[in-house]
């Protein structure tokens, strides 16, 4: 959990969704996993910027080979399409997805439309990558604007958060406890 939540109020893009998963999508539901839900104004700040905007540029870098070694390139949508349009799909999803997270503390998903649909093309080669690189660059744009002027704190709540882990792993060792068998009592 002290992982996890070191990820998530770094701003790790990956780390961040279940936050935002739609209620009717979420298959198991404790109350620890509500109350962490309930936590994500206090996890996300204006430090998940940065983070996000890492994630699309290497997946830009990764799209022209720049990164990720030759074992990741995708020969069959190069050849198909001139570009790898997974890795175009995720750079302007990232985008979308902190600018709008930098804008309302939230991440819609799946992607709220057009965007869901425009990248849903992208990814079957029906947009260039032309189109894909020209709307990576406006979200970064807006990104860059966006961690000076979000209504986000700057940073998370660490307070908020230390409180919350501390209780939260006295409550599950607690019940941990409940559920343990008794010890085996000595021979006589």
């Amino acid at each position: 959990m002290r992982k996890w939540m070191r990820l998530a109020v770094s701003g790790n893009p990956t780390v961040l969704l279940p936050l935002f998963v739609p209620d009717a999508h979420v298959l198991i539901r404790t109350d620890l996993g509500a109350e962490l839900r309930g936590l994500a104004p206090a996890i996300v700040s204006r430090q998940a910027g940065d983070r996000f905007l890492g994630y699309l540029r290497a997946q830009r870098d990764s799209m022209f080979g720049l990164r990720g070694g030759r074992h990741t390139n995708r020969p069959e949508l190069i050849e198909l399409y001139g570009f790898d349009t997974k890795y175009a799909m995720h750079m302007v999803r990232l985008g979308v997805q902190c600018v709008e997270l930098l804008r309302t503390g939230r991440i819609t998903l799946p992607l709220a439309e057009p965007w869901l649909s425009w990248c849903r093309a992208l990814r079957r080669g029906e947009r260039s990558k032309q189109e894909a690189l020209e709307a990576a660059a406006d979200l970064e744009q807006q990104l860059v604007e966006l961690r000076e002027s979000s209504p986000l704190p700057q940073r998370p709540d660490r307070d908020a958060v230390d409180a919350w882990l501390v209780t939260a792993h006295q409550r599950a060792w607690a019940s941990q406890a409940d559920r343990r068998p008794p010890a085996p009592q000595p021979a006589r």
